[in-house]
């Protein structure tokens, strides 16, 4: 067998073939491998002249083995594959040379073992008629060195046996069990090795222990199964007959027959429950969510004057209730459809403008500040609950899930866990208001769970019924040993859910053993692809390396989600992929530190200890969960507490070989990776310090999370015209020493099937490295062609070699980035977890045409917070500031980046301060015409809440005066006395408009603390805007302003002094005009701030935009999509 071969290295990635052979450096050094591509096949790979060339060998029809050579080579067939290497020993049979200096499998240097956790040692007890663990050693000793880890799962079992009380044990059954573990279960593993995994002497153990067990089964069947067909309400005759064939039918095993008892139990009992409820008129939580009203204390201004009032949300009915006093009455309400927008102050984290409609279409915007974040945020989230419980959706557009991982250190959890589903402890937490806020998906993964599945599931469903008085249905549960994921959606998304698949890693001794390893879970939402992965990794910090290399294993051959995509592994299958366990990564700190840890962590110094966390530093290195998120840690280290209080934490552990150390570390996490620019969102990340029966805390995320519905076209097929989406001008670097040819690969849901690139055109061959380039455009037809559902698709993209077809790398290119234009894109290839190249190029999509719909995700926004005054082109032109959001993407994924051609960079949240990004990594285009409301997530006009916006509506930014516009007024006269109020107050001044001047003694007061700091770079005036005396804290008073020196040398006036820098156009540099009342300004785009006229797609535009120049550009733009912390 291959395995037996010094030159076979089983199932290593292409990448790590080519460093052996890089490091063998000689001529003819060759090694065999597992194909990637092709399952049962090989790679032969030969090292000649610094280059790596790769053939496969195939098994035929027969088994016989042969090399996919060069053209004109006759073909040799060989039964075993140590005849194969020695014949290409030789020369001139086809390759590239022969084979001369095999690279040794020397295995891996780091001691892999990690002994399954054992009961002590105790005197064997007597066991008659058995066999002892020695005859049990000694029964292997005739073996092959392969069956050594057979012999040692056998006495590890023998000695489990005979350290538990067996005396209920009948005597038979006893004597078959230590049959089976002495010489039984070899023969098991003899037959797997063979290729039947069916455990053939196990069953028969089984069977023979349960031959009562069997014939009662046989006996109750029949009757649960006659039972059910009562309860039925619809039942086909035919489908009662089957299942009474299959109850009768005796060569079914007995797990089967006893897995179809426990169904029909639990079925039986969730039909008669039902019954009952509905008799009584009771709905079992499955329709009625009971969130009790909310009432929130705010502070807002009247005639500047802070004042407290009080909001009331009721979710049940649909209204926000203002009231002057907390038990004052219900008068003043907004109805759910009437609450257009809320926008979150960047500056002030307890502050939100809430943009309503009122009569005869009119908004309203009011300002409001709460008691800190926590409640603004509870606040937000009840509204949005509201929303999504009022809308007149079929299908949801946005959920919320609960993530929570617990190693259980083989203990049963508390009575009372409701602090970990309702996100309370330390950490980022939600906060009281949203504690009945139901989730509607809850993904537990658990490690060291010593409990059953059902025991675990009804206790888990049992919390949330406490909690959200609704009763969660189960869509998975998978278990490897001691770890287990289970996932809980509400009822109501039961038939939404689809594509249920789940699958286990073992990462234990020799990746046989699953005390360590991987469970997962993937299914289809509606059109949303997702996936979570629950894993437990080696312990020890000293086994950094092994945690690294189970990371791997477990990206490699975890086999979840769509099977077709198969060169992809599951860091690209899933739109939203989430990864939670004990990691067991640790604080690389020498343990003579042990007791400065603890001190800091008292103090809540985490930022110095998480800088030596191993997580950290791996992912920095790029060594593991390349490309993944995870919210910022801001609670204590979760391992190793002192069981039942979370004060103390045990770091000191006795063993046989001295004492050990077990710092405080964060070993428990929970990560993330999401397609480019989708809507994703962490709400929460902490931990809960209430639950102590472990020595690990269990950890919680929530996540507000973007979904696609399946969509219908309501277009005739014959009467749209077809959509395209076209890639030009790919260019693929690749780091390899193959000289292979290479070819593009695309595959997305939207297309029928994966399309191949023509081959490409290598170039620049370097040491290490070589560039591709692919010239030929490739078009792809897509099934839909509606923008409202090709914008929300993806394109896999994996570069291939023409000889192998193995993959090189893979990345992703979301189509929204060309939603308006053809826009050039460069992302990161990887594969198998490692960087392995870049691709660039241009993508260009073409739809049907018509209107999107508002995403419930953009009922909320963030105001945007500029730096450095307005966005300014390269000619120095003034773009309109909106507030924009942020946070709401993930343009990180992958480090790809979007360029629209011909358009300037606009990032997502432009306000923010710049910072790195990979290489070419850009902001999304956000051409200036493209103000429909139809994606107000992605565009300026993300302030126009779901496109209607009334006449004479501002866009949503943070206004100081509450009084403004409160309801809009006439047009004419009282427009411009109105404009000129807008532009007194409010805290961002897109424009070159002119502010009001100020005292000048606001200026020496500076440090003084508000609850909304004043920014001088929020405006382009060169005068500042006052900030209200309302906002400032008791006992503030106005000082003179101080000048800066960037206002030195400015005289005053009793007119507003005049901008600096200059539109193009401007003719009159010395008395440039004032543009405050007028609706058009020099080379900008139209303003649309001041009218109800919003460009549309779907309609002629009236004032076309005028062009912007090419080489324009935005300076202080963030990082796409990102909120800088």
């Amino acid at each position: 067998m291959a395995s037996n071969q010094p030159w076979y290295h089983g199932n290593i990635t292409r990448s790590k073939a080519e460093d052996l052979l890089s490091k063998a450096a000689k001529d003819g050094s060759f090694l065999l491998r597992d194909s990637e591509s092709i399952l049962g096949a090989y790679a032969l790979c030969v090292l000649y002249q610094k280059c790596v060339y790769t053939y496969r060998i195939f098994p035929n029809e027969e088994k016989k083995l042969s090399v996919q050579a060069s053209e004109g080579v006759p073909i040799r067939f060989f039964s075993v594959i140590g005849d194969l290497v020695e014949e290409y020993r030789k020369e001139n049979l086809g390759l590239v040379t022969h084979l001369q200096f095999a690279v040794q499998n020397e295995g891996e240097t780091e001691d892999l073992s990690e002994p399954v956790k054992m009961p002590p040692q105790l005197p064997p007890r007597n066991i008659s008629g058995g066999c002892s663990v020695s005859d049990a050693r000694d029964s292997y000793s005739d073996y092959p060195k392969g069956s050594e880890l057979v012999a040692s799962i056998s006495e590890t079992y023998m000695q489990r046996l005979q350290h538990i009380d067996t005396s209920n044990v009948q005597e038979d059954n006893l004597k078959s069990i230590q049959e089976y573990f002495c010489n039984l279960v070899s023969l098991d593993a003899e037959q797997v090795q063979n290729g039947n995994p069916t455990l053939p002497h196990l069953k028969k153990l089984t069977h023979g222990i349960c031959k009562n067990l069997s014939s009662e089964i046989s006996r109750t069947l029949p009757t649960l199964e006659a039972f059910q067909k009562v309860l039925d309400q619809q039942l086909s005759p035919g489908a009662g007959r089957l299942r009474s064939q299959v109850s009768a039918d005796p060569s079914l095993s007995v797990t089967f027959r006893l897995e179809q008892l426990t169904k029909l139990l639990y079925s039986i009992e969730e039909k008669v429950k039902n019954i009952v409820f509905d008799s009584v008129g009771y709905d079992g939580g499955h329709r009625k969510s009971l969130i009790p009203p909310v009432t929130f204390e705010v502070k807002s201004d009247i005639l500047s004057i802070p004042t407290k009032s009080y909001l009331k949300v009721d979710v049940e009915s649909g209204k926000v209730y203002y009231k002057k006093s907390k038990d004052g009455s219900d008068d003043k309400y907004f109805v759910h459809n009437k609450i257009l927008q809320l926008v979150k102050s960047q500056k002030v984290h307890s502050k939100l403008v809430i943009v309503a409609e009122t009569e005869k279409e009119k908004t309203q915007r009011k300002e409001y500040v709460f008691e800190d974040s926590k409640k603004r945020e509870g606040f937000c989230q009840l509204l949005q609950q509201m929303k999504n419980k009022h809308s007149d959706k079929p299908e949801p557009d946005m959920i919320t899930i609960f993530i929570g991982t617990w190693n259980m250190g083989n203990a049963g959890p508390p009575q009372d866990i409701t602090s970990w589903f309702q996100s309370k402890g330390q950490g980022k937490t939600l906060d009281d208001t949203a504690d009945q806020i139901p989730h509607d998906i809850y993904v537990i993964g658990t490690q060291e769970d010593s409990l059953g599945e059902r025991e675990w599931i009804d206790a888990l469903k049992s919390t949330l019924r406490d909690i959200t008085n609704i009763s969660f249905k189960q869509v998975a549960i998978h278990t490897l040993w001691n770890i287990r994921i289970v996932v809980l959606a509400k009822p109501e998304h039961e038939n939404r859910i689809s594509h249920i698949f789940s699958n286990s890693v073992k990462t234990g001794i020799a990746n046989a053993l699953g005390n360590k390893g991987a469970v997962g879970v993937s299914f289809m939402f509606n059109g949303t692809s997702f996936g979570f992965v629950n894993s437990h990794l080696t312990s020890g910090s000293e086994k950094k390396l092994r945690r690294n290399q189970n990371y791997l294993s477990i990206l490699r051959f975890l086999n979840l989600g769509d099977k077709k995509i198969n060169p992809f592994d599951i860091t690209h299958r899933f739109t939203h992929l989430f990864w939670l366990g004990d990691l067991n990564y640790r604080i690389e700190l020498p343990s003579t530190e042990a007791e400065n840890i603890v001190a800091k962590i008292k103090h809540q110094q985490y930022q110095e200890l998480l800088s030596r966390d191993q997580l950290t530093m791996e992912r920095e290195e790029e060594k593991v969960f390349l490309h993944y998120e995870e919210e910022e840690i801001t609670f204590p280290p979760t391992y190793r507490f002192e069981r039942e209080t979370r004060e103390k934490y045990v770091y000191t552990k006795a063993k046989a070989t001295g004492t050990k150390y077990n710092l405080p570390s964060w070993c428990d996490r929970v990560l993330r990776k999401s397609y480019p620019l989708v809507h994703v969102v962490c709400q929460s990340y902490g931990c809960t310090n209430k639950i102590m029966t472990s020595d690990h805390s269990p950890v919680f995320a929530t996540f507000e999370v973007g979904v696609t519905s399946q969509f219908v076209s309501k277009n005739d097929p014959n009467s749209v015209s077809p959509g395209g989406i076209k890639f030009m001008n790919c260019v693929a670097s690749l780091m390899t020493k193959s000289k292979t040819r290479f070819f593009i690969e695309y595959h997305s849901s939207c297309l029928e099937s994966c399309v191949k690139s023509p081959e490409g055109e290598n170039q620049d061959p370097k040491d290490g490295s070589i560039k591709v380039r692919f010239g030929a455009q490739v078009e792809l037809t897509p099934i839909i062609s509606d923008p409202e559902y090709l914008l929300d698709q993806h394109i896999l993209i994996s570069v291939k070699s023409t000889d192998s077809e193995e993959s090189y790398g893979e990345g992703c290119v979301a189509l929204r980035a060309a939603e308006s234009s053809k826009a050039e894109f460069d992302i990161t290839l990887t594969h198998h977890g490692e960087q392995t190249g870049m691709l660039s190029g241009a993508i260009q999509l073409r739809t049907s045409g018509g209107k999107q719909t508002e995403k419930l995700y953009d009922f909320i926004q963030m105001e945007r917070d500029e730096s450095g005054g307005g966005q300014k082109g390269r000619c120095g032109e003034h773009k309109p500031a909106f507030p924009l959001p942020i946070d709401i993407s993930n343009p990180s994924y992958m480090g790809v980046g979007y360029k629209a051609g011909n358009q300037s960079d606009r990032s997502w949240s432009a306000g923010v301060p710049t910072r790195p990004s990979p290489p070419g990594h850009v902001g999304k285009d956000m051409t200036p015409g493209n103000l429909s409301p139809k994606n107000t997530s992605h565009d300026p006009a993300a302030c126009s809440p779901s496109g209607n916006v009334a006449e004479d509506s501002k866009p949503a930014e943070m206004f100081d005066n509450p009084l403004y516009g409160s309801m809009t007024k006439q047009k004419g006269a009282s427009r411009a006395k109105e404009q000129d109020a807008l532009r007194k107050d409010q805290l961002v001044l897109p424009e070159a408009v002119f502010a009001f001047p100020k005292p000048a003694d606001l200026e020496a007061d500076r440090h003084t603390p508000v609850l909304m700091p004043r920014n001088r770079s929020y405006t382009c005036s060169e005068t500042k805007p006052q900030v209200p005396a309302s906002l400032q804290p008791p006992g503030f008073t106005k000082k003179p302003v101080v000048p800066s020196r960037s206002e030195a040398g400015m005289t005053s006036a009793s007119k507003p002094p005049l901008p600096m820098k200059f539109r193009q156009g401007d003719t009159q540099p010395n008395k440039p005009r004032d543009y405050r009342d007028s609706s058009e300004l020099p080379n900008k785009p139209r303003d649309y701030r001041d009218s109800s006229e919003l460009p549309n797609k779907a309609k002629v535009p009236g004032r076309p935009t005028q062009p912007i120049p090419k080489d324009v550009h935005h300076e202080g733009c963030g990082k796409l999509g990102r909120s800088v912390k």
